[in-house]
């Protein structure tokens, strides 16, 4: 945070730091160099240097004095220009290699904070030149971070459900074999006793369906993609259809709906997937509506949009499980349990259905009432290519 708030002090950014220090060293390596050269030029050419070349040549060659001030001039006088920009050259490539040298500590230090994404306990830690570098990695970090901290939740999520299904599958399947095992052995049992035993192994046969039923929508659910039909939808008939179909299931607790919308009240979307969003919201609230109460659904249009909302009275939600109902394989802790507990998609799968329509959905519990709210778009589809289907 300090080196931050010094940059910002400063108005520079961490590139524009680097950038300038490494136009400081190349011009500094070129001074260097050019100095050199200069010293090379007043020791070498007009100091002691030619008679330090000519001895060199004498000792190394075995010439004689003559010869070697001969090859001297014929070697390096006559040649002045190569000479000298051989020199400049092999001067300036070896101050270069420094410079270099330096540059590439700055690649050193990403690879090392590009490891750190892969170590849980590595800190990435950037000269300050490369804050900005510094800060895209610790927030990729991060990202992968709760990227597979939210697939491990979602992982365990899987697993109990699986596991809390296949206890309930067990029960159930445990109560049809006993019962049909009666049946089958009890040859003389009483008519009323045998379809009493019937209509139980029915229930209990029906129970077993709906949840193998639920095990298959957890393999569509992660290999199924949604794809989106267009069709203009008569909402209100669509919401009175659904509540009739919901009518069995509501009049057995003693439970009601009230439809609240008006009658030329449209929408433009799939229709199929809107109804399997209204029926898997219905039915939670079906399922957690407390007994002889009420069920609200209310409907209205406002500008380019519409708001569907579904209102019950029972138990109140947590405030800290409201965004986690729409999470995949959530369930209430006391759901799974009961007969009315579901794989924990139904709601997902609803917000699924709903973003891709381009609207929301969210939950509000307080006060004894449960109100799950829809908003959708009247045309998501309106700048779409795709034609108005065929109805």
């Amino acid at each position: 945070m300090k080196r931050a708030d010094q940059f910002r002090k400063t108005g520079r950014s961490g590139y524009r730091q680097l950038r300038w220090k490494l136009v400081l060293r190349l011009a500094g390596t070129a001074a260097a160099a050019l100095a050199l050269v200069i010293l090379f030029y007043r020791l070498v050419w007009f100091g002691r240097g030619a008679d330090v070349i000519v001895q060199l040549l004498q000792n190394i060659f075995y010439m004689t004095y003559d010869d070697a001030v001969r090859t001297y001039w014929l070697v390096f006088r006559n040649n002045a220009e190569i000479v000298w920009v051989a020199a400049a050259s092999v001067i300036f490539l070896l101050l270069l290699r420094f410079l270099l040298r330096w540059f590439t500590h700055y690649f050193d230090q990403i690879n090392q904070g590009i490891n750190a994404l892969l170590d849980e306990k590595a800190e990435i830690h950037l000269p300050a030149e490369m804050l900005e570098t510094e800060r895209k990695l610790v927030a990729v970090k991060q990202a992968l971070r709760q990227r597979i901290m939210e697939a491990e939740l979602a992982e365990q999520r899987k697993n109990d459900l699986v596991m809390y299904l296949a206890h309930d599958i067990r029960t159930p399947l445990t109560s049809v074999i006993g019962y049909l095992s009666l049946l089958d052995e009890a040859v003389d049992m009483p008519p009323g006793q045998r379809i009493k035993y019937i209509h139980i192994t029915l229930d209990k046969a029906h129970r077993l369906e709906k949840l193998v039923n639920e095990f298959f929508e957890i393999t569509r659910y992660n290999l199924q993609q949604i794809d989106l039909k267009r069709e203009k939808i008569d909402l209100y008939y669509m919401l009175v259809q659904m509540i009739d179909e919901f009518y069995p299931i509501l009049s057995a607790r003693g439970n009601t709906a009230v439809l609240r919308a008006s009658e030329d009240l449209t929408v433009t979307g799939d229709p199929a997937k809107l109804a399997r969003v209204l029926n898997n919201v219905l039915k939670n609230a079906a399922a957690y509506s407390a007994m002889d109460t009420e069920i609200t659904v209310s409907a209205s249009e406002q500008e380019d949009r519409v708001t569907i909302e579904i209102a019950n009275l029972g138990p109140d939600i947590p405030e800290s499980q409201l965004n986690a109902i729409f999470d995949k394989f959530y369930r209430l802790d006391d759901a799974r349990t009961s007969s009315t507990g579901g794989a924990g998609l139904g709601l997902a799968i609803a917000k699924e259905i709903v973003t891709l329509h381009g609207g929301t959905i969210s939950a509000r519990s307080a006060g004894g009432v449960t109100a799950f709210t829809i908003t959708l778009l009247k045309d998501p589809f309106e700048n779409s290519k795709f034609p108005l289907a065929n109805s």
